[in-house]
């Protein structure tokens, strides 16, 4: 599977507003354009974090270790309604209860994303789309630890992992 490249994703302003609709060539194109995304960080009752890994087919770092869920906002849709579609797509759950963490804008080289992040704590099982990802699993605190800067990461995740979550895990 490949991600369609003509699907439209809103272009939205340094608050959040939908300015108008950009191809998702375009926001990865290099153009920089500011686009949303949703991501969703699902803890067990254990306290180990849940990574999918990216497949081989993606244009933005592929065969990497990322976070549990993560996809764009298609245009029209609301950040609670691409994250539950993204949810259910991706691990095939619907039974959660997520938790906002924090927006912030990512900024690499090819793109700019405005990025809504929430938390979960789930046990039951979980069905990683095998035309979305190439599997998943749950890693202790640790093995995510000792896989930073290695290239097994995506420097999304690692960013998000050191800047956001485990501020907000220990607030």
């Amino acid at each position: 599977m490949i991600d369609s490249q003509d699907s439209l994703v809103p272009e939205v302003d340094e608050t959040g507003r939908v300015i108008g609709p950009m191809t998702r060539r375009e926001a990865h194109s290099g153009s920089r354009r500011l686009h949303p995304v949703v991501h969703l960080h699902v803890f067990n009752s254990h306290g180990q974090l849940y990574l999918q890994r990216r497949p081989h087919w993606k244009d933005i770092q592929p065969d990497k270790w990322d976070t549990a869920v993560g996809g764009h906002v298609d245009y029209g849709e609301t950040i609670p309604q691409a994250l539950r579609r993204e949810v259910s797509e991706e691990i095939g759950i619907s039974d959660y209860l997520p938790q906002f963490v924090k927006r912030y804008i990512y900024d690499s080289q090819r793109e700019r994303e405005m990025v809504h992040v929430y938390m979960t704590t789930y046990d039951g099982p979980m069905r990683p789309d095998s035309q979305e990802l190439s599997g998943g699993r749950f890693w202790d605190r640790d093995e995510i630890d000792q896989a930073m800067g290695q290239g097994i990461l995506t420097p999304n995740f690692e960013e998000e992992y050191t800047t956001v979550l485990l501020p907000f895990l220990h607030a």
